[in-house]
């Protein structure tokens, strides 16, 4: 049986916005950058809020070679789990990745671009509104942009071609279940 490949007729670069309080948006995005490396397709991931913890996709992301790029330019969850840091160095460190954000895109070098936690670092104020549309307003016509984290801005939301909202049903956490690598890191 002969696989076929679909073409657009017209390639579009979407904006994609995953939101919400249940677990997974970080993996949807992981699954789009296989998908695109699938497709040849060059990927630049960008990490907002994580830096402190080890994640498996920092190491699984490298085994998909020179296709993927990932910073993890945060220094943790600003202000929850013992995070050490004052909020003027998480917003610093925030203020760099969006610097990054701009090389990246303006690069020409990629296909998607992933803002993993952007939405979290927005709702903190680590970067602001006016910063983060920017982006949005400002995306090559031919880029996917896609954005994680928590409690999206309705601005950005209006945005979106694409936008999702992952709910917790029921979380291991709540029945004393620790994080298992592979599925919560």
């Amino acid at each position: 049986m002969e696989i076929s490949k679909l073409e657009p007729e017209k390639k579009h670069g979407l904006v994609v916005v995953l939101t919400g309080n249940g677990k997974g948006k970080t993996t949807s995005a992981m699954g789009m950058v296989l998908r695109a490396a699938g497709h040849n397709m060059r990927t630049c991931v960008i990490q907002f809020m994580k830096g402190d913890l080890y994640s498996g996709e920092w190491d699984g992301l490298k085994l998909l070679g020179d296709r993927v790029e990932l910073y993890s330019t945060g220094k943790g969850f600003c202000g929850i789990q013992g995070n050490p840091y004052p909020h003027s160095e998480h917003r610093e460190n925030a203020q760099q990745a969006l610097r990054l954000v701009d090389q990246k895109m303006s690069s020409g070098d990629f296909d998607l671009i992933v803002l993993d936690e952007i939405n979290n670092a927005l709702q903190l104020k680590l970067v602001d509104l006016d910063q983060v549309l920017a982006i949005v307003d400002n995306k090559p016509e031919l880029l996917h942009l896609v954005m994680t984290g928590r409690d999206a801005h309705g601005e950005v939301l209006s945005r979106a071609d694409t936008a999702s909202r992952v709910d917790e049903i029921t979380h291991a956490y709540r029945k004393d279940i620790e994080p298992q690598p592979g599925i919560d890191y």
